[in-house]
């Protein structure tokens, strides 16, 4: 089921979500929808904030973008990373490599606005899955910027913020006339 995605002035957007203890039929539903909803707003990730639920659930597929690469490590060993998409992250944790990029952004719960926001190019990600088991794996290029990207959304912390004082500078009407949303 596609869920209405909420937009910047939303209060649930600056929420740290609840760690997720069990999965229960609830976080499986919430999760499939999760996913229903970023394909069908043809984005590469989402958090349950932006679905209106303040918990520590993250999906990601970026098997769609093939003009920005990226690669991951499972136990050392590169692997494609395609065939782990979709991912849905319960609980992630991320230790963020030292190299830093500027990269494009954009975010579901701001439309039609991008800006280049500096992240780091490699880390490191926990988390579990749906399953039980855990993800335990290192990714970079656009999967790191990705996962960075949603974790922060997780702790109620927007690409916005991220943001250099010029570019929010250049958004602001685009922003007021969100909040007015």
């Amino acid at each position: 089921m596609i869920r209405p995605i909420v937009y910047f002035a939303d209060p649930v957007l600056r929420t740290v979500g609840a760690k997720i203890t069990t999965v229960t039929e609830e976080v499986m539903r919430l999760a499939a929808d999760m996913l229903d909803t970023m394909q069908a707003a043809e984005g590469v990730g989402l958090a349950a904030q932006q679905v209106g639920v303040a918990s520590q659930l993250a999906v990601v597929d970026i098997r769609e973008v093939e003009e920005r690469p990226s690669r991951m490590w499972v136990n050392g060993e590169e692997v494609d990373p395609l065939p782990f998409m979709p991912m849905v992250l319960l609980n992630p944790e991320l230790v963020l490599g030292k190299e830093r990029e500027l990269g494009k952004e954009g975010c579901l719960s701001f439309p039609k606005m991008t800006s280049e926001i500096l992240r780091s190019v490699r880390v490191h990600c926990r988390a579990q899955k749906l399953d039980g088991t855990e993800y335990d794996f290192e990714a970079e290029g656009f999967l790191a910027r990705a996962l960075q990207h949603e974790v922060d959304h997780l702790n109620g912390v927007l690409f916005i913020d991220r943001m250099s004082s010029a570019a929010k500078a250049s958004l602001a009407g685009k922003l007021k006339r969100l909040m007015r949303r």
